[in-house]
């Protein structure tokens, strides 16, 4: 007996009554909602790595820079999750961060499990120049856009990340396999 799933046999239904915008037969992926979006996020990626090179910050680097700078973590524990990066990964990265004085890691005294995280000054002064170059890239991809239809494309995108987020939770969580540090977050 075959345990192995044909790809229409893992795929799950649509529920009833949705609409079926793509079909096996005739299937171009480059018309594809999932690989525009994904060719729009690697191409603003290198866009904002080109941008950013100057100080010295690739795209695996700048992305938890930032999330510290914005106070979205504090420990590894809680940037690796926030990156999507597993711990050997993460640990390489800091590794690189240190090595550029942009941040150190700094034992809890309250629990010795916990290791926390402190943007060095140059390394806020590096964060600091992160959102400005975030903007204008974006900003570059919605040339031509009116506020309303930036306002639709938003509202669109969040029902396809609901979408996404429902089916994500539908199936067995995974742990994050990265092990290169990189990351395609603009």
């Amino acid at each position: 007996m075959n345990s192995r799933r044909t790809p229409d046999e893992s795929a799950q239904p649509a529920p009833a009554g949705a609409a079926v915008f793509y079909r096996p037969n005739g299937y171009a992926p480059e018309e594809s909602a999932a690989y525009m979006m994904r060719r729009i996020i690697t191409l603003t990626a290198q866009q904002v790595e080109r941008a950013l090179e100057p100080a010295g910050l690739t795209n695996a680097q700048w992305v938890p820079l930032f999330k510290l700078y914005a106070g979205k973590c504090s420990t590894v524990a809680e940037l690796a999750r926030e990156t999507h990066l597993d711990a050997g990964a993460m640990t390489r990265l800091l590794d690189r961060l240190e090595a550029k004085d942009l941040c150190r890691r700094v034992r809890s005294t309250s629990d010795r499990r916990v290791v926390n995280i402190e943007l060095t000054d140059a390394g806020r002064e590096a964060a600091s120049a992160i959102a400005p170059v975030l903007c204008d890239t974006q900003n570059a991809h919605l040339e031509g856009f009116s506020a309303e239809e930036w306002q639709t494309l938003k509202g669109l995108l969040r029902r396809v990340l609901a979408n996404a987020e429902r089916l994500a939770g539908a199936q067995p969580a995974t742990a994050p396999t990265s092990s290169d540090g990189e990351n395609n977050e603009p």
